[in-house]
């Protein structure tokens, strides 16, 4: 049989003081203040509502055409002007609001 050995005592770590808060230093009258701005103005944020608003409304034309009796197709209904052409122009004019909006710089600020 083995002796169960003593737990060997470590030494003891050095007691550490935490470092101090950095003082913030309030900003002189000379120096410039950093000033965060947006990516996006209001401008460009309404631009982006009206072009999902385009984007819903030329989905909406899109949509229908269902039948009441599933034999039956009607081809008027699905192949019409609205559904092929009107449709998919708006959605297509919608994009294009979405990417002007995300391009458009917006203005500077007046100082």
């Amino acid at each position: 049989m083995s002796t169960p050995s003593k737990p060997v005592p470590r030494p003891a770590a050095p007691a550490q003081t935490p470092a101090p808060a950095p003082v913030k230093q309030p900003a002189k009258p000379g120096q410039a203040q950093k000033q965060y701005t947006f990516l996006f103005d209001k401008e460009n944020y309404k631009w982006m509502i009206g072009g999902i608003v385009l984007i819903f409304i030329g989905f909406m034309l899109m949509s229908g055409g269902k039948s009441a009796n599933p034999h039956e197709f009607h081809y008027n209904d699905i192949y019409s002007f609205r559904r092929i052409t009107l449709a998919p122009i708006i959605i297509l004019l919608g994009f294009t609001i979405e990417v002007f909006a995300i391009m458009k710089k917006p203005k500077e600020p007046a100082q």
